[in-house]
């Protein structure tokens, strides 16, 4: 299953080699990996740097690292929820921009709504339609409602996620939106004109939704993505502006 790896890039081949295993179904969960002194003679490496490897793989979740008389390298099921572990945590930290986090949006969640607009059934859309109900009751509850509003908003994005019934594109759009709220807390102004607005774009997503219209679908969600940005870019330069004088 392994071969020697390469000594001009040894700690990464180790990586790859195993993690490339368990992705082909050589390794499959609960399998535990050969013995330490095994893979040191087969890669030709030493402990320190094999060990190194082993923790990267168990950081990603490919691997459980046990002590003990049973323990050993024992790999893990390979879930959506680790598949998305390393974006929750770089979007968590704020270590992508909001114009890279804008874009990716724009482009994920624009084919995603297209999507939707293609399968949407009847009970879909009047799901939709009760997340749109609740929004303008928040609208009318004032700024105090803000919170239930973004949490109204998070909703329908991920309403539309399920509709289109890709669990790919799903579970990324659930950590986005499950980290999002950190980038409005920072870049975007609170205030009823902004409510008011949000609130416009989604009826129209949700019209061209139950047109069954993908293309125009996928036009309004982009735009709506692309003006919020422009609308958290502003606050950015102003902030910006504002701590160099």
């Amino acid at each position: 299953m392994f071969k020697q790896a390469r000594q001009n890039r040894i700690f990464q081949d180790i990586i790859t080699q195993i993690q490339d295993a368990i992705l082909r179904g050589e390794l499959r969960a609960g399998d535990k990996l050969p013995p330490e002194r095994k893979l040191k003679e087969t890669f030709c490496t030493s402990r320190g740097t094999l060990r190194e490897a082993l923790r990267v793989l168990e950081q990603k979740g490919l691997i459980e690292i046990r002590t003990g008389v049973n323990g050993g390298a024992i790999v893990n099921t390979v879930t959506m929820q680790k598949v998305s572990e390393s974006l929750d945590l770089l979007i968590r930290s704020q270590r992508v921009s909001l114009k890279d986090l804008a874009q990716f949006r724009e482009d994920i969640e624009g084919i995603v709504t297209g999507l939707a607009a293609r399968v949407a059934t009847a009970e879909d859309v009047n799901n939709l339609k009760g997340i749109l109900q609740q929004q303008q009751t928040n609208i009318e509850g004032g700024i105090e409602n803000w919170d239930c509003f973004i949490s109204s908003d998070n909703d329908f994005h991920m309403a539309i996620a399920g509709i289109a019934r890709n669990p790919l594109y799903e579970s990324i759009l659930t950590t986005v939106h499950d980290n999002i709220d950190k980038y409005y807390n920072q870049f975007l102004a609170k205030n009823e004109d902004i409510m008011r607005e949000n609130y416009r774009d989604m009826c129209a997503i949700l019209d061209a939704i139950e047109k069954k219209d993908p293309e125009k679908a996928q036009y309004v969600a982009k735009n709506h993505v692309r003006r919020f940005t422009e609308f958290m870019e502003t606050k950015q330069d102003d902030t910006i502006n504002r701590s160099k004088q």
